[in-house]
């Protein structure tokens, strides 16, 4: 078509010059100008505008690889809310969602199609929340906005896009933090509470009674104590999450550790009527860590069966060797068993956070401060180990603690993906 028109106007203006209107020369030159632009697009390269073909146009490989590597959810919808394109993400996130089938067959969510009416409508962006229950609970923020595209059918009208970002962790790490300040304030204002009670009395009311004071003062330190204990056990966990990015370099033999462990722990176990024993090879266990980390780890764990098992049982502490899959080092794994209640499945996956407890009355009444196992999490996660958490009401609970293994070599069977120390 523009050849045509081209080679028109070059006729044209070439008559006009042989008649003497203007110089011949420059009205040539511009013909031929007007035609070499017409045969000629950007770059130099030949223009043959073709009939755009019935259907869909076809898609870009690079807007499709762009799309794939999002890990959001993208959706592209046209005019009549049809869906034009879908990355992987909103595929995962909506399993019925279908190419050139409306959007509301697959996302019943009104505050977004209602969004997508008010961005087709004044051209502005608008955001809005959708959520999820099944198969579990999520919240995504949708940014939605008008997205011309030229090429599409309607002449380059508006299209509109949506952009899901994933808010859960966000919103469940809000909720930890909401609730690690709740229970740290709450844990301790009940012992400070206790604590001017029992000094107001120890003023007023008591304050010749010599057999109340002895039973006051014996109180007020319990509650002191317990107040001790939370600030150590919160200062150890801001110690270690603040490195728990950097590895341990110094070896340790995790056997000896547990033994001494068990060692320190045999009184408490003969107070609660607790038999309190520990199997190890004989052969040394070495692992990379932290001494003083690792002390705490065992001593939680065997501090806990032997406080929440049944009076009267047995805890077993015992260490083992276990070789990996080909390729990967061994493991040294510890093993804590109890005879105790046992733990319900639900609770199982929430015992490491922070103040989570099974029986709160119990916990406090055992001086439980409810970071235990908050603790022995993170030192893991820096010693690059793993906790596995095994239990069945009425069957006890048995602890699982596998740390890589050091070789003899100096090389270590640590998983690929740890920095390299300085």
């Amino acid at each position: 078509m523009w050849l045509g028109v081209t080679l028109a106007v070059a006729v044209i203006v070439f008559a006009e010059a042989v008649g003497g209107t203007v110089d011949a020369a420059l009205m040539i030159s511009a013909s031929l100008a007007l035609l070499v632009g017409g045969l000629l697009g950007r770059g130099g390269r030949v223009l043959i505008e073709q009939r755009p073909e019935a259907g869909p146009p076809r898609r870009h490989t690079i807007a499709e690889a762009l799309l794939a590597n999002i890990p959001d959810p993208v959706i592209l919808v046209d005019r009549r809310v049809v869906v034009i394109e879908a990355n992987p993400a909103a595929r995962r996130l909506l399993p019925g969602l279908k190419l050139r089938h409306p959007l509301s067959f697959s996302l019943r969510a009104p505050d977004v199609l209602d969004g997508i009416e008010e961005v087709l409508r004044t051209g502005s962006a608008v955001r809005t929340e959708y959520a999820t229950r099944v198969p579990t609970e999520r919240a995504f923020e949708v940014q939605i906005g008008a997205l011309p595209i030229p090429d599409a059918p309607g002449g380059g009208e508006a299209n509109v896009v949506l952009f899901l970002r994933d808010l859960t962790e966000a919103r469940r790490l809000e909720a930890m933090r909401v609730d690690f300040v709740a229970n740290a304030s709450h844990e301790l204002r009940t012992p400070l509470a206790a604590l001017l009670g029992f000094i107001e009395t120890l003023q007023g009311p008591a304050k010749e009674d010599a057999r109340a004071r002895e039973q006051f003062l014996g109180i007020m330190r319990t509650q002191a104590q317990r107040m001790t204990g939370l600030i150590d056990d919160l200062l150890s966990l801001s110690r270690i999450e603040l490195h728990e990015h950097v590895a341990p370099t110094r070896i340790v033999d995790l056997g000896r550790i547990a033994r001494q462990m068990v060692e320190m722990q045999a009184p408490l176990a003969r107070e609660r009527g607790v038999a309190l024993t520990v199997e190890r090879p004989d052969i040394p266990l070495p692992v990379l860590g932290d001494r003083d980390e690792l002390l705490r780890v065992v001593e939680n764990l065997v501090e806990n069966a032997v406080k929440y098992g049944n009076s009267g049982g047995v805890v077993v502490v015992s260490l083992h060797r276990i070789e990996g899959a080909a390729g990967r080092g061994a493991q040294i794994e510890l093993r804590v068993r109890d005879e105790g209640p046992g733990i319900a499945a639900e609770h199982i996956p929430r015992l490491t956070e922070r103040f989570y407890r099974v029986d709160t009355a119990s916990s406090r009444q055992q001086g439980g401060t409810g970071l235990g196992l908050a603790i022995v999490k993170h030192t893991l996660n820096r010693h690059r180990g793993k906790l596995i958490i095994e239990s069945e009401p009425g069957h006890g609970t048995t602890v699982r603690v596998s740390l890589p293994e050091h070789r003899p070599d100096g090389s270590e069977t640590m998983p690929a993906e740890l920095p390299p120390q300085e």
